[in-house]
This record gives C-alpha cells, sequence and structure tokens, in this order.
C-alpha cells in the first residue's frame, strides 16, 4: 500500500507535465487522441501496473492552451486501480500544472466527509531546457480535518536541475532525452520518506522514462513508456 501511494503521487507528479506540444511548448504532444501507457516496474524488474493517459480535449485562450488528460492506473494483473481526468495549462515558454491536480482523486474521495484545504507552487517545466539549467522546486499541501481530527500530506520536488542529456530506448522506440533529477520528499500521516529521482523527458513526446533510488542511490522503483500514439 506504501509503495503504491508513493507511486500514485509520483505518476501525478511526473505524467502531468509529460504531455504538450503546440506554438507555446517544445517538448510535448498536445494533440487530442494523442495517447502514451507507462508500465511501472519494481526493483527487480518485475511488472507493478500500468498507466494510461490520452488527451481528450485541447482549447486556446489568448496566450493559454489548457488539455484536459484521460488517465487510468492499473495493477498488474490488468485490474483498474481508479481513473480520472486533469487538466494543465501551456502559456508562453512553460507548462503549468495546477498544484491542485497533484492530489490523487482517490484520497480526495477517501476523506470528502472531512474539511480539506489545499496549497502548494504549480510545478513548471520550460522549453528552453539546459544541460547544468535549475528548475524551480515545486510542492503541495493537504490538510484534512472533522471532530478534532487533524492530518496533512506534502508533496516537496526540490533541487531540481537537468543533469546531461542521454539516448534513451524503450519499446515505445528510441528518444534523446534531458535527465532531470529531483529530490522527493513525502510525509502523509504516520508515513515520511525522502526519495532522489530521474525523469528522462523528450521533445515531442514527454516523459519517456523514471527511476527512483533510495537514500544509497539504489534503484527502487521505475516507469517506462511503452507505448505512444498522436
Amino acid at each position: 500500500m506504501k509503495n503504491m501511494y508513493l507511486k500514485t503521487i509520483l505518476i501525478f507528479l511526473i505524467s502531468s507535465v509529460a504531455i504538450a506540444q503546440n506554438n507555446c511548448s517544445k517538448y510535448y504532444p498536445m494533440i487530442e487522441g494523442a495517447s502514451f501507457e507507462y508500465t511501472n516496474y519494481d526493483k527487480k524488474g518485475k511488472t507493478e501496473g500500468t498507466a494510461s493517459y490520452q488527451v481528450t480535449n485541447v482549447a486556446a485562450n489568448g496566450p493559454n492552451t489548457t488539455a484536459t488528460m484521460a488517465m487510468e492506473l492499473n495493477d498488474k494483473k490488468g485490474q483498474e486501480i481508479y481513473r480520472t481526468d486533469y487538466s494543465f495549462t501551456c502559456t508562453g515558454n512553460m507548462v503549468n500544472v495546477d498544484y491542485n491536480s497533484l492530489i490523487p482523486p482517490n484520497m480526495l474521495e477517501q476523506y470528502r466527509e472531512m474539511e480539506m484545504d489545499i496549497t502548494g507552487t504549480d510545478l513548471e517545466l520550460p522549453n528552453d531546457l539546459t544541460v547544468g539549467q535549475q528548475l524551480s522546486d515545486a510542492n503541495v499541501t493537504l490538510k484534512m480535518s472533522m471532530g478534532g481530527v487533524n492530518m496533512t500530506t506534502t508533496v516537496d520536488l526540490t533541487n531540481r536541475a537537468v543533469e546531461k542529456k542521454e539516448t534513451v530506448t524503450t519499446p515505445a522506440g528510441t528518444f534523446d532525452c534531458f535527465v532531470i533529477y529531483t529530490d522527493n520528499k513525502v510525509k502523509a500521516m504516520i508515513m515520511k520518506q525522502s526519495f532522489p529521482s530521474r525523469v528522462w523527458f523528450a521533445a515531442g513526446v514527454g516523459m519517456i522514462k523514471q527511476e527512483s533510488y533510495s537514500k544509497n542511490g539504489k534503484l527502487t522503483g521505475s516507469t517506462v513508456l511503452t507505448s505512444f500514439k498522436k
């Protein structure tokens, strides 16, 4: 349950910026009907499940373009865990993901009887990535209360930086990528964990691969693009 929770958080944080390309974005295809499938693996390379995405709507409003994404998460047996829709905006030289979209909707449904307060900083990814570039931090905090009981969940992405360029091959093809390093901190009730991660981004596609590590640098899990259509 703990690993699935962390995997869900990472999928939202990472893949939320993995879909957008028009006049205001270089790296991601913002095209209605574009679809993506990612496979999640554990530290031994065994399949844990899949995450499927499809761009269902794209709308322009002045300098902003907003896309709606349908997402479905399945376990290793192909059973649906949950599905949702969320949106993000691309403008100027940047893709911005509303921090509200970073809270898994199944969590909101589970605690719907509680009073909630969500705050945070949007996740940003610029068009002009270069090796050595420092990127802005992102975070989201969900505070819940009912009958004198208070619970807080926080996710912080810090020390984001473009580490290098690298060519990556997956079942979806071979891609020239920028590699972005991030320190992740997740606190949820009695759970507290910090871990580094790397994400491989390719122009015109978005996220190609993601890896998470323990504090001593050992691989703890990965997500790989296994299918892409636009």
